[in-house]
């Protein structure tokens, strides 16, 4: 395990910058360890919505006026923003979506419909979230297509050599997590990638508990489409990003009509549809937020996502160690690699009646299946209890919530 004096992180200027994290909740200190559903929000991104509502409200593209141009010119250069992040190979590869669900959507409502017949195959993996699941079991019942599921070991992670024998010459896609939002396990997406080209199959890879945690280079993970929220790293609600490869996006027909995805609407002579990503982005874009999603990326580029990364790992290893001596407590995910997410059971005490003790002691932490139902069944379980870290969290509130677990489990045995 690293040491904690080999980590150089300001962790005290990490968390004057969220103002959030000074609050009590039931008359004790916050402990925020909800991170994988929400991330909270620095000043820079706080500051960011309201100068937007403050400076330049307007609707964005087309407009001639002051406003209209600087809300198109910071909208737009957020897309450049989330191309540097990625290491996408140009802008137009970034379409502005709701977040990672939509961006699925998206693709299965786009590229699925106009590619995928019955009996085409869509390989995906058992830990995925049901963002990743749902629409293409959509698609299977409306279009006949076969849905193959990659299995995970007893630690959680994914059978490669199960994988590559799923793929076959009817596979059209394959659809998995960088990370898993339930287990944490980092999946080897370049490798996989490789493994699905080989077979002529695309790969579309939900980024959205990937990109908070740790450098995602898509040019180097060959992935076709990624996905991530940007909520998930501390940006704000309602706004995330797709990546796809240029090519495929400009096959893609698109999938929502209305205003900015065409170039010319006539009844007479039928609708031209404007070029790629403005054709998948139909209708007015939550501005302020995607805006604010690009000081939230300027935020983590500013601190440095390996820094980042680093003292999240050392927060994993320090948790982990303090929970695995706990008696009855069983860790759901042990794979090597692994992000900052720990899932839980516990002999004799039910996750729900944990979540809702210990927030009694001011620690947040999440319950229940994390709309990762299959991969929970697959271990037996219902439900776990879910500790996820970010950047500000401390060592003293991994003590301070291990301490509150131990006082509920007294309580509830």
């Amino acid at each position: 395990m690293t040491s904690i004096t080999d980590l150089t992180l300001d962790l005290a200027a990490v968390r004057r910058d969220f103002p959030i994290l000074e609050r009590e909740v039931h008359g004790k200190p916050l402990i925020y360890l909800d991170n994988a559903a929400t991330s909270q929000t620095p000043v820079a991104v706080i500051d960011s919505l309201g100068d937007y509502y403050r400076r330049y409200n307007a609707n964005i593209h087309r407009g001639l006026h002051t406003l209209a141009d600087e809300a198109t010119a910071a909208f737009e250069g957020v897309r450049a923003t989330v191309q540097r992040h990625l290491n996408a190979f140009e802008p137009r590869e970034i379409v502005f979506t709701r977040g990672t669900t939509e961006a699925i959507n998206l693709v299965a409502n786009s590229w699925g419909r106009a590619n995928l017949r019955a009996g085409d195959e869509v390989v995906v993996s058992l830990m995925e979230h049901h963002s990743n699941i749902v629409p293409w079991q959509l698609l299977e019942r409306e279009l006949g297509i076969v849905i193959k599921v990659i299995p995970v070991d007893a630690r959680g992670v994914l059978d490669q050599q199960a994988y590559r024998e799923l793929l076959g010459e009817r596979t059209r896609l394959v659809c998995v997590n960088h990370v898993s939002n339930a287990l944490g396990t980092i999946n080897p997406i370049a490798e996989m990638a490789r493994d699905a080209h080989a077979h002529g199959a695309l790969i579309l890879v939900d980024g959205a508990q990937a990109v908070p945690h740790q450098a995602v280079d898509v040019q180097a993970l060959d992935a076709d489409f990624y996905a991530f929220s940007g909520h998930k790293v501390y940006g704000p609600l309602g706004a995330g990003a797709l990546y796809g490869k240029a090519s495929i996006l400009e096959a893609m027909p698109p999938w929502q009509g209305g205003g900015e995805m065409i170039s010319r609407v006539s009844f007479e002579r039928g609708t031209e549809f404007a070029a790629v990503p403005h054709r998948f982005e139909a209708g007015t874009p939550s501005v302020a937020d995607v805006i604010a999603m690009g000081a939230a990326l300027d935020w983590v580029n500013a601190l440095g996502i390996e820094r980042l990364s680093a003292w999240e790992q050392w927060l994993l290893d320090h948790a982990t160690q303090k929970l695995e001596r706990i008696d009855g407590l069983k860790i759901i995910g042990t794979a090597p690699q692994k992000a900052s997410v720990i899932s839980f059971v516990v002999d004799g005490a039910h996750a729900q009646d944990i979540g809702l003790l210990i927030d009694q002691l001011g620690v947040a932490i999440r319950t229940g299946h994390h709309c990762a139902q299959p991969v929970l069944n697959h271990f037996g379980v219902e439900a776990t209890c879910r500790a996820s870290l970010a950047v500000y969290n401390t060592p003293e509130e991994v003590d301070a919530f291990v301490e509150a677990l131990q006082r509920v489990l007294g309580m509830l045995r």
